[in-house]
């Protein structure tokens, strides 16, 4: 067996669902604020484009996508940013953002060179550390901290760890915290990714989930050494259709896209139908948001009602929550003992803080994926356990 996979704990996901499945199995009702899978329906546009698009003969697809998939996300890419990349040779489309980051240590990571490690923030998305182990990188996670906004700073690393780095990880708007990064922020990670020559990988997929002030690209900031990754999971409902895309750097991208032909990663040319009409459209991605939003202010009036600590979030659909003084775990477990399925903050931690016991986080994350109507009702039973635990 990969000696990597031995080190490896569970997928964090994978225990939500088996708890899940006990729940069920107890006839409780489950709230699933755990996984970022919204139940809103994916617009009736994009399925209608899609079903019209399955052929009579199937045939496999090319790792490049259509063209007029490329064109659709330069578009996109223009409109939204004001950045111009050539839909020929800047992007690549990906199965949903998570294929492609982790698949992308594998082309540039050389464990035999000197410039083989993978920084990323922690609390983080668990994929950027798997696909660096599963490269044989070396992996260097760095704490994220309240005093710094939660944002990588990479100007409070060791110079000898940076001469070592090839590849840099961020995500902002940040999962699991919500929090967003401005131009300052995102300039001084370039110019230090510029001068020790890291490749700068941006996860964006949470870039057009916003309710106050639009976050801003990378791409905007500047394309050498950078990659930016995008799905449209979130932004269009299209969780389950796994389409997103890959832009950037045009060495960086050709050189990703020569390899992906060996990953098994092409994208059906029925889903990519959908993807056209999904980048083209902002109307929709409006209408979500909106959603999110009403559900996002539920749970403010509801926390700031009941006295709970939390990350004000401006974007994505996630809570970051405080456990209340001295109930830490206690609190958490007995949410989900009555169908609040919630993640726990240890669920973002590294391997490496688990591996050496500094994982202790007071944190945990709801992901805003229930019907409104669900949230409403979750909220009274969440507010039953908090007054049991806490007291009234």
């Amino acid at each position: 067996m990969n000696e990597v996979l031995k080190s490896l704990r569970p997928y964090p996901m994978d225990e939500l669902n088996r708890i899940k499945e006990n729940l069920k199995k107890e006839g409780k009702k489950i709230y699933d604020f755990g996984t970022g899978d919204p139940k809103e329906p994916t617009p009736e546009f994009i399925r209608e484009a899609i079903k019209k698009a399955i052929p009579e003969i199937s045939q496999y697809p090319t790792v490049a996508g259509k063209k007029q998939l490329r064109e659709a996300i330069a578009n996109y890419i223009k409109i939204r940013f004001n950045v111009s990349v050539n839909p020929d040779t800047q992007i690549i489309p990906s199965n949903g953002s998570k294929e492609a980051i982790f698949h992308f240590p594998l082309v540039f990571i050389d464990p035999k060179e000197e410039k083989n490690t993978v920084i990323f923030g922690t609390p983080a998305y668990p994929v950027y550390e798997r696909g660096a182990l599963f490269a044989n990188a070396n992996v260097y996670p760095v704490q994220l901290k309240e005093e710094d906004k939660f944002l990588l700073r990479l100007d409070k690393l060791p110079e000898e760890v940076l001469k070592k780095t090839k590849i840099v990880w961020i995500n902002y708007p940040h999962n699991p915290t919500g929090v967003t990064a401005d131009k300052g922020y995102l300039q001084e990670t370039y110019d230090i990714c510029q001068e020790y020559d890291i490749i700068l990988c941006s996860d964006e997929c949470y870039i057009d989930l916003y309710f106050e002030e639009k976050p801003i690209s990378m791409l905007e900031i500047g394309e050498k050494n950078v990659v930016v990754f995008h799905s449209l999971s979130k932004r269009s409902g299209m969780t389950g259709y796994r389409s997103g895309f890959v832009a950037g750097d045009e060495y960086i991208i050709q050189t990703y896209k020569k390899f992906r032909t060996s990953f098994g990663v092409a994208t059906p040319e029925f889903i990519q139908e959908g993807a056209i009409v999904a980048w083209n459209d902002d109307k929709h991605v409006k209408e979500r948001n909106e959603i999110f939003k009403q559900k996002r202010d539920l749970f403010i009036e509801f926390f700031d009602r009941i006295g709970l600590e939390y990350l004000y979030p401006k974007a994505t659909f996630y809570f970051w929550i405080k456990t209340p003084k001295d109930t830490g775990k206690e609190y958490i477990k007995k949410l989900i003992e009555n169908g609040i399925i919630v993640s726990m903050g240890e669920n973002f931690c590294s391997g490496i803080e688990i591996k050496e016991n500094k994982c202790k986080s007071k944190y945990f994350r709801i992901a805003l994926v229930p019907t409104i109507e669900d949230c409403k009702e979750a909220i009274k039973v969440w507010e039953n356990v908090h007054n049991e635990i806490v007291g009234a």
